[in-house]
């Protein structure tokens, strides 16, 4: 679409910026004139995923929050989101291959643990090169990267394991035929922006006065990672509880975010900050099954999303982010009944407006919600553009 009008990115982000314009985040932000795109977001004030914080100082962590929401901390600490990074010594999947090899050519990758470290060795035949691995990204049921530190610099391996094949291959997007040297064949820099971005995505309160800040990591995604940092939460409940007020003035709800609140667009862009939004992929150029994982991406260019969406039909609507992810499609069924209706008999109601479906009514996402494999991955993602599919016909981008 920018190429055939001919607009450019900046003035696509000077058009999103305009609409923000009309809106003030709080705890529960008005609607906004459209989709948006997260660098846009991240301009305001107010909290929204990957947004930056004056102080590390003001997270609590995990522990803390489980204190009042004993239950929901339990589940979700759980779900692939709070284990999407680790320290490389709490990674699950490393503890149970204590030895991965890989050949390129004439390079030979391992990744071995021993005896409470894990070495990164890559060798031609002729020389090697080892380091030890920092970190780990993605939980390993698809995957799961690699990055390691040297001279104060983070580096990505360039190899990562894979849950299909359960072993080592190249990383995603990193594959070498003919590296000029030893060096480049083993990793790649991370630095700048990307860091920032990589960090705010799979761990919590990384981003400290818009720079990337190590001191205060949390891994993975935890609650303060969508709710927003949580110290004035939680001294508010704290002298709430003190002073026998407990959950009765409702003021302290104030001081966290609670994206429960936000309408189906604003639901769906929020999940997007790290998932890809309409317009992150757009001006991101992901064409093809390329963005295939945008999941908010690929929902909002449903037919049945229309311009201001459905709150039947947010990323949260089928996924709750505190538990772990459901991946039997026909217990979504109910999911899309919600919407359509049940017989062909029927006729449509102010909530039920979707069409029967004349196939079926059981199992509807296998249909409506196919899977493509994405090569790079090693694995078959199923594709959230939900649609009647005609045989034979192409992705549709």
């Amino acid at each position: 679409m920018m190429r055939r009008c001919g607009i450019s990115k900046w003035l696509l982000l000077r058009f999103a910026a305009s609409c923000l314009l009309f809106t003030t985040y709080a705890s529960a932000p008005g609607a906004l004139c459209a989709q948006t795109a997260t660098d846009e977001r991240l301009l305001y004030p107010g909290w929204w995923p990957r947004h930056s914080t004056p102080s590390g100082n003001e997270y609590v962590g995990p522990v803390e929050c489980a204190k009042c929401h004993p239950g929901k901390a339990a589940e979700q600490k759980n779900t692939p989101m709070a284990r999407t990074a680790a320290l490389v010594a709490d990674s699950d999947i490393l503890a149970r291959h204590n030895q991965l090899t890989f050949q390129a050519g004439r390079t030979s990758y391992q990744i071995a643990r021993s005896e409470g470290k894990t070495e990164y060795t890559v060798t031609d035949g002729t020389r090697s090169i080892s380091a030890p691995l920092t970190w780990s990204f993605g939980d390993g049921r698809v995957g799961q990267s690699y990055l390691f530190e040297r001279e104060g610099n983070l580096y990505e391996s360039r190899v990562s394991y894979f849950g299909i094949l359960k072993a080592l291959d190249f990383t995603p997007g990193r594959r070498l035929t003919e590296p000029r040297d030893l060096e480049e064949a083993m990793a790649r820099p991370v630095t700048g922006s990307e860091i920032v971005r990589c960090f705010a995505c799979h761990t919590t309160s990384s981003t400290i006065n818009d720079t990337f800040q190590r001191d205060r990591i949390i891994p993975g995604i935890t609650c303060e990672a969508c709710h927003g940092p949580g110290l004035k939460h939680a001294a508010a409940e704290q002298m709430a509880y003190l002073q026998g007020s407990a959950g009765e003035s409702g003021h302290e709800a104030d001081l966290i975010f609670d994206p429960g609140k936000l309408n189906p667009v604003d639901a769906v862009d929020f999940c997007g900050a790290c998932h890809g939004t309409w317009w992150d992929v757009k001006l991101g150029s992901l064409e093809g099954l390329a963005n295939l994982r945008a999941q908010p991406y690929r929902l909002e260019k449903s037919r049945c999303w229309g311009r201001k969406g459905d709150a039947r039909l947010t990323c949260v609507a089928c996924h709750d982010p505190h538990q772990e992810l459901v991946r039997d499609s026909a217990s979504y069924d109910k999911k899309c009944l919600s919407c359509h209706l049940a017989a062909t008999s029927m006729k449509p109601t102010p909530d039920h407006q979707g069409p029967a479906c004349k196939v079926g009514t059981k199992n509807c996402a296998s249909c409506h919600m196919p899977k493509y494999l994405d090569p790079g991955m090693h694995y078959t993602f199923t594709d959230h553009d939900i649609r009647v599919v005609r045989q034979g016909a192409p992705y549709p981008d």
